[in-house]
């Protein structure tokens, strides 16, 4: 038999374990849609994943949208969180603003031009692997059209789909190339309304841009026998009717910055 007692004197805290705990890294992460989308919020969740293990960062992650965003930065903030990512364009702005409030915390966009001197923002160059897509969709394409399906309708959103389309001309001039927005990254019916529309118009080879509601774009594409492109993580697996896709290896990236905010470093830029 075992018996378990309380003890009435409390134990001190360790000074060295509370100073470990105050110093370390700790960093959040927010996202559009749910890290398991097998796209763009995933590709960031790796990010996070990356700093947690090669920093022993304390890492939290939250879907955050519209109205909810300046909240979700300064609950953080508040926290003693020293890094908030908020990975979109839409971030940026909401990150200018909350910043000036808590200038001890680093705020990160994927994609925005504004900057402070705790606001910085990525450029994930990903135009280069969508230009690549456009060739290599121009080159598959049987019936001479090749589409886009995009969720918000952001700039960089719009530079990707330029990219691909530029891709595309490069190899076959005459293509044509067709773009439709649904205005969310959440509404899958929405998305697979807007691809059946382009296989209509004749469109055989698609790519997206539209986080969770991608799987619209891939259900629409395996029905109807057409091709589709994977964008932000390798989405090979995801569907049948997938022949590539264009990825951004976000590790790097996250751990760079995690690593000039650590030790002091960091200065907010594009």
């Amino acid at each position: 038999m075992t018996i378990a007692g309380c003890s009435g004197a409390k134990d001190e805290p360790d000074p060295a374990q509370t100073a470990a705990a105050e110093s370390k890294l700790k960093v959040a992460l927010l996202t559009p849609s749910p890290i398991s989308d097998a796209g763009w919020s995933a590709m960031a969740y790796e990010g996070l994943k990356a700093v947690e293990k090669e920093l022993g960062a304390e890492v939290r992650n939250q879907e955050a949208k519209s109205a909810q965003i300046p909240d979700a930065m300064r609950s953080y903030a508040q926290k003693g969180f020293r890094i908030v990512f908020g990975h979109g364009y839409e971030y940026n702005e909401p990150s200018i603003r909350v910043a000036k409030d808590f200038p001890e915390t680093v705020f990160v966009s994927s994609s925005g031009g504004h900057t402070a001197d705790n606001v910085g923002a990525f450029r994930f160059a990903l135009e280069e692997g969508f230009f690549l897509a456009g060739m290599a969709a121009a080159k598959l394409s049987k019936s001479g059209a090749v589409g886009m399906v995009g969720g918000d309708d952001v700039p960089s959103i719009r530079s990707t789909f330029k990219a691909f389309a530029a891709g595309a001309r490069s190899v076959n001039p005459e293509i044509k190339v067709r773009e439709v927005f649904t205005g969310s990254g959440s509404d899958s019916a929405a998305t697979k309304r807007a691809t059946l529309q382009l296989i209509e118009e004749g469109v055989d080879c698609i790519i997206h841009q539209a986080n969770a509601a991608a799987k619209g774009v891939f259900d629409a594409c395996e029905e109807k026998g057409v091709m589709a492109f994977g964008a932000n993580s390798d989405q090979n697996s995801v569907s049948p009717a997938i022949v590539a896709s264009a990825v951004i290896v976000a590790g790097p990236a996250f751990l760079e910055l995690a690593r000039e905010v650590q030790s002091g470093n960091y200065k907010g830029r594009i």
